[in-house]
Order: structure tokens, then sequence, then C-alpha cells
């Protein structure tokens, strides 16, 4: 039964905003492309499939260690047009601005966005400015939309429909350093800690994967809900069973540390340049391989398989020896982190 009124909850990602999404949106404009619910919707358009994604970016503070609201725009939307196999080409840029936001400011914020579309190879295009009263917004809220264009045989990777039995689950990175990073600027205010956002375009990252001859079987970037939404989604939808080794997924120890002192669950965390990637086995030591030589893929790591058990479930062997199932994120962890 939904919630009468909108919740928090109903943005993170996890299991509110599933609901909201299957029983509202969904329900409403069904048809046979949004009911692949993947990060892009793929379009057949005169012989040629095309990559379209859509992402709203509000994340409190706005400007933080390792980024600032326009570059992780720039970074989502990329990055969502990536994961599903394709060659990200164009942007949309849309602004809600509220009235006295500093115009200095703003282009600091238009100028990272420039910055960061040029590194990844894309193009804003076009986009919308708009202005609200004093307090009918917070400080400025970005839109961005991108179009990208995707070979026929990297189609199923959005799905995973080709994942079978003894596939090995990689990740490119250390986990929960955007969540902790928003979480530390807003709560710790001066008191500065070590760690950075992980915000960043991984489009040359996945092509150098998918060019070399890595079988890919499916690609998310774990943002919202974090690693553990992902792999609790991925095993349902496909009716799979996923075994993670909790021993094996890499967190860097200061993350750790404010995860342990705030009580987060790293696994729930947001991340904004970590991808989970499943490749067949055979090519697990060769992507790995790729990544290492990529900055934004220097701690890969394979942190589990698919296994022919627990079918529909995600199994987390923890680091004490027992096993744990990893759900799908029941509540909001950290509202505003994208």
């Amino acid at each position: 039964m939904m919630e009468k009124n909108i919740l928090l909850g109903h943005g993170s990602g996890g299991k509110l905003s599933n609901e909201l999404i299957k029983n509202l949106f969904v329900k409403h404009f069904a048809n046979p492309i949004l009911s692949q619910q993947t990060d892009s919707a793929i379009l057949a358009i005169d012989h040629q499939n095309i990559t379209l994604t859509t992402d709203s970016y509000v994340v409190d503070p706005i400007f933080f260690p390792g980024g600032n609201i326009g570059k992780l725009a720039v970074c989502g939307t990329v990055n969502d047009l990536a994961v599903s196999g394709a060659t990200p080409m164009y942007l949309s840029a849309s602004f809600i601005i509220e009235e006295g936001f500093s115009i200095s400011d703003l282009e600091q914020i238009v100028i990272s966005m420039a910055s960061e579309a040029k590194n990844a190879g894309v193009k804003i295009v076009t986009g919308d400015t708009k202005v609200v009263n004093r307090g009918q917004c917070d400080k400025v809220f970005i839109n961005t939309s991108g179009v990208g264009v995707i070979d026929q045989k990297f189609l199923p990777i959005s799905t995973g429909s080709r994942i079978s039995v003894g596939d090995a689950v990689i990740i490119n990175g250390t986990i929960a350093d955007h969540g902790m990073t928003i979480m530390a600027a807003r709560n710790f205010g001066s008191f500065k800690t070590n760690i950075l956002s992980d915000c960043a375009c991984l489009n040359h990252l996945i092509k150098e994967i998918l060019t070399e001859g890595c079988d890919v079987k499916f690609m998310r970037d774990a943002t919202r809900g974090g690693i553990g939404t992902v792999l609790s989604e991925l095993a349902s939808q496909n009716g799979i069973g996923i075994e993670i080794d909790e021993s094996k997924v890499p967190v860097n120890k200061a993350v750790k540390g404010i995860c342990e002192l705030l009580g987060f669950d790293p696994f729930y965390v947001a991340n904004e340049g970590k991808v989970v990637v499943v490749v067949d086995s055979k090519s697990a030591a060769k992507a790995i391989d790729i990544m290492k030589k990529n900055p934004l893929g220097k701690d890969a790591a394979i942190i589990g398989e698919v296994i022919d058990t627990h079918q529909g479930k995600a199994i987390l062997k923890t680091s004490i020896g027992g096993k744990r199932i990893i759900d799908t994120l029941a509540g909001e962890q950290l509202p505003r982190i994208c």
C-alpha cells in the first residue's frame, strides 16, 4: 500500500522509490520502452539505436570536496548512458535558480560543467533557465538529459539478460566515498576530513573494457542506494543468485571509520564514480587489468560471482564468516545526496 504523502525515502533509490515508480509513474506512463526500467531508454530510430536518459540534481551542499552540483550533473548523466553500453554524445542542462543566488557561484558551477563535458567528450547543446522567489528553491537545482548511440551487440547490457552462473562481479574501486563526503561536509563543518567524492565520468573507462573484448553482461552505476541496492535488484529482476565476499569489497579506511561512527552501512551509501560490472569469468582478469591501468579503476576488484543457489537473492559472505541477504535499501539513509 502506497503512502498518502511523499516521504524523503521516496527519493532514496530503494524500496519506497521503487514502489512510487511502479505504482504511480509506470502505471500511468506505461509503454514497452519504459517498462524496461533501465538507466537509459533505448530507442530504435531510423535503423539506429539511440539512448536517452534524464536526471535532476539537488545535492546539499552544492560545493563539496571533490566536486560540486554542476560536475555531478554532467558525470551522473554521462554515466547513466555509458553503463548502458552507449557512447554519450549530447547533454541538455536546465537550471532552477533561487532569487539572490550568487552569480559568481553559478559561473563556477557552469565552468565545472563545461570542463567535465569536454573531458568526457560530450557537448552541452541545449538548456533552460528558471528563477524562483527566495525560499522556493534551495540555491540551485539542475536537470540534465543525455543522448548517446549504442551498438546492437551491447543492447542486453542494460537488463543483464545474458548473465549466467559463474560470471564474476566487479567494482572499479572503493565504495561510499561520495555519500560520506557529503555527510561530512554537512555535519562536520570546518573540521576537515581526508575523503573526497568519487564524482567522475566513467565513459572512457567503460569504453576501454567494451572495446578490448571483455564479455560484459551487465553494468550499473551504484548511485542512490549504493552497491547493495544494485546487487539486490539485479538478482531479483533476473532470478539469479549472487554471492559477494565482504572482505574483497574495497572501502577507504577513513570512509569506513565515518560509516562506523555515524551508523551507516557502506553497501547502501551513494557513489558517483563507481560501476558494478558483471563479466564472463574468462574475461574477469582481463577486465581488472584494463581497469587498473586507468586512474578511475586503480582499486578495481572482483567482489563476487553469480551462483546456482539463492535464486533471486544477493548474499553477502561477511568478514566474520557468516552470510546475510543483501536487501534493497528500505528507507532514506541520506537525503539530497545527488
